[in-house]
């Protein structure tokens, strides 16, 4: 049995879809809030669990039998509530003899001095290796949607530019779906395969010039970058300032392997938003 975590949210959704395509759906559960929000799930023969990160019986429950268990990171970064959730799953973890935990980790959770969102990776991580179960961090970047989507690049053309404090530093976001597969891979795998290693999914590396240049090209209207500094970036000031610290402009073929294939790149969310 796989369980997936967080099966409501748009990762661990898509991460169920993808293990649908391989794996019978007896073989499925999911733990969400709500019964109601993953109906189509249950429909589709998924054993479905009810519970969250707070109720620790609820995770225990849910975690008794399962062979792999990927373990989507909560949302909620107020400073304590993601680790002390995250502590409540490894705990249940542990005690339910979970066989493999694959964790949605995040990009620079192997370094000291993260952001704060960031550290509650990095001590979920600590908290993984010291349980003693079979572990494989996967350390997700920055989702390429929250970049490229169809509001944001009607936007851009409505303005002919693109805004942003990123210091002409690259990215290295992917998207949502890939993602969601290269885990739904790992956990599929299992721990022989995996268990011990920690991957860093990373898309294409991208800059905001370029994409710029791919939205002015897919459009055929004349688009530029416009690059601010970060006392001038308002609300994006602290995206900015991850980006201009390259944080997200190191690559890795990490997850171009797990998916075997490339991964998709800038110019092709472009034209599905356009499309």
């Amino acid at each position: 049995m796989i369980i997936v975590t967080g099966a409501s949210g748009k990762l661990g959704g898509a991460a169920v879809r993808a293990l649908l395509e391989t794996v019978p759906a007896e073989r499925l559960g999911v733990l969400a809030r709500s019964a109601e929000k993953v109906a189509d799930l249950a429909a589709a023969g998924v054993r479905v669990h009810v519970g969250d990160y707070e109720d620790p019986a609820s995770l225990k429950t849910a975690f008794t039998g399962a062979d792999g268990l990927l373990f989507v990171s909560g949302s909620d970064v107020t400073p304590g509530v993601r680790e002390r959730q995250h502590g409540n799953v490894v705990r249940a973890a542990a005690e339910a003899g979970v066989g493999h935990v694959v964790y949605t980790s995040a990009v620079g959770a192997d370094r000291p001095g993260a952001p704060g969102f960031l550290a509650d990776h990095t001590v979920t991580e600590e908290l993984l290796r010291d349980s003693g179960l079979p572990v494989t961090p996967l350390r997700n970047t920055f989702y390429s949607d929250l970049f490229v989507n169809p509001a944001v690049v009607a936007a851009a053309v409505e303005a002919g530019e693109t805004v942003a404090a990123d210091g002409g530093r690259a990215l290295n976001t992917a998207t949502i779906a890939d993602l969601a597969r290269a885990a739904a891979a790992v956990v599929a795998g299992g721990p022989g395969a995996h268990a011990g290693h920690a991957y860093e999914l990373r898309g294409p590396l991208w800059t905001y010039d370029e994409l710029a240049a791919s939205i002015a090209a897919e459009s055929g209207r004349p688009v530029t970058h416009r690059r601010v500094p970060l006392d001038e970036a308002g609300d994006l000031a602290f995206l900015g300032g991850l980006i201009s610290s390259g944080l997200f402009a190191e690559p890795s073929d990490d997850l171009a392997t797990l998916l075997g294939r490339p991964a998709t790149g800038i110019p092709e969310l472009v034209r599905a938003a356009l499309g």
